[in-house]
């Protein structure tokens, strides 16, 4: 099969990614399970060839300047079939790539399983939202969810960094002005400084990867703009933590007052087999940043935190754990399914019983 072939085969399939490896069979991820294709083993020349076709339908991309840096992520579509997020990389001198599969349709929120109370945090008009989660646990499907949300209900100018682009937003109700890192401006930190001067109200940031942007997006969501970007940490707390922790020591006590100002609330979430394994539950665990919080974040003590969630009844603010025991009660995932995914499992498993 041409590439054309192969991504259109993975649509149909249901796959989240294809994987082009030399050595390994042609491979999709089906539900978070490896499927092998062919049986053949991919050689040298098939990678190369497949990676040179990607390039090929990535209007763009160089295969020579990849060839040169050994590595490379950008999206590209193919027209009636998909969108989709590439990664190139070269491993062992041979051309590799794990492709990622876009709908061109937004994600239906309901349909996906995301609560309402996390897609209802875009009613929010200031502060900070962080969704965070292990890479392929559907926080840019969160996010996309949460965008979509504000350009279906409200009048506003939202702003998308992202690298590489994924969904793609009609202006409906909003003006929405989507930009790649790479190809439409230099890096996260030029465009966010660029973007506060292009009059957003909404600003999504894919992802906060070094103090400088967590400073200048904390800076943006203080002025009176929201701020939507992720992280890849596993829990409200950790995620407190590794934006204070980025900072030098010296600074550390200022940043923990900015963001106990400006954070409004942290989506933690997962993916969790099913319980007959034939699709993915998302897990979520949502803090509300209230007062207390507040206090909490400013004071160092995030690790109260953990037990604030635990103990919540409020609606919107719950823990993983509590999650995952209302998907087994619900008959969703099983206990041992849940037990695996816990952040704390005696705990849970003590409660199952």
């Amino acid at each position: 099969m041409d590439i054309k072939q192969i991504l259109t085969h993975a649509t149909l399939q249901k796959a989240s990614d294809v994987f082009l490896v030399t050595g390994l069979p042609l491979t999709y991820k089906v539900n978070g399970q490896l499927v092998h294709i062919t049986e053949k083993p991919l050689m040298p020349s098939d990678t190369e060839s497949l990676v040179r076709g990607i390039y090929g339908l990535a209007s763009g991309r160089d295969y020579d300047t990849f060839n040169k840096n050994g590595d490379d992520d950008f999206s590209f579509a193919l027209p009636g079939v998909s969108r989709f997020r590439a990664s190139t990389y070269k491993q062992r001198g041979t051309d590799a790539a794990v492709i990622r599969i876009i709908s061109f349709s937004l994600p239906d929120p309901k349909a996906m399983g995301i609560p309402d109370c996390v897609t209802d945090l875009a009613d929010l008009r200031k502060g900070m939202i962080l969704v965070t989660g292990p890479a392929g646990s559907g926080k840019s499907t969160t996010m996309a969810c949460m965008i979509d949300h504000i350009n279906e209900t409200r009048a506003e100018h939202i702003i998308t960094l992202e690298d590489p682009l994924e969904h793609l937003h009609h202006h409906k109700k909003s003006i929405v002005s989507q930009r790649e890192i790479g190809t439409d401006t230099e890096d996260y930190v030029t465009a966010l400084r660029a973007a506060l001067r292009q009059s957003p109200d909404v600003i999504l940031l894919g992802e906060m990867r070094d103090h400088e942007t967590i400073n200048v997006a904390m800076t943006a969501a203080e002025t009176g703009h929201l701020i939507l970007s992720t992280m890849h940490t596993i829990s409200a707390a950790d995620t407190i933590d590794r934006v204070v922790d980025a900072f030098p020591p010296n600074q550390q006590n200022q940043i923990a007052v900015q963001l106990s100002m400006c954070l409004s609330a942290v989506v933690s979430q997962q993916l969790i087999p099913s319980v007959d394994h034939s699709r993915l539950i998302p897990a979520f665990e949502v803090l509300t940043v209230t007062p207390g919080v507040r206090n909490m974040i400013r004071d160092h003590k995030a690790h109260q935190i953990g037990g604030l969630l635990y103990s919540s009844t409020q609606p919107d603010m719950f823990s993983m754990d509590t999650y995952l025991y209302n998907l087994v009660t619900h008959d969703r995932i099983t206990a041992e399914t849940a037990i695996s995914h816990a952040v704390n499992p005696a705990m849970l498993e003590k409660k199952l019983q």
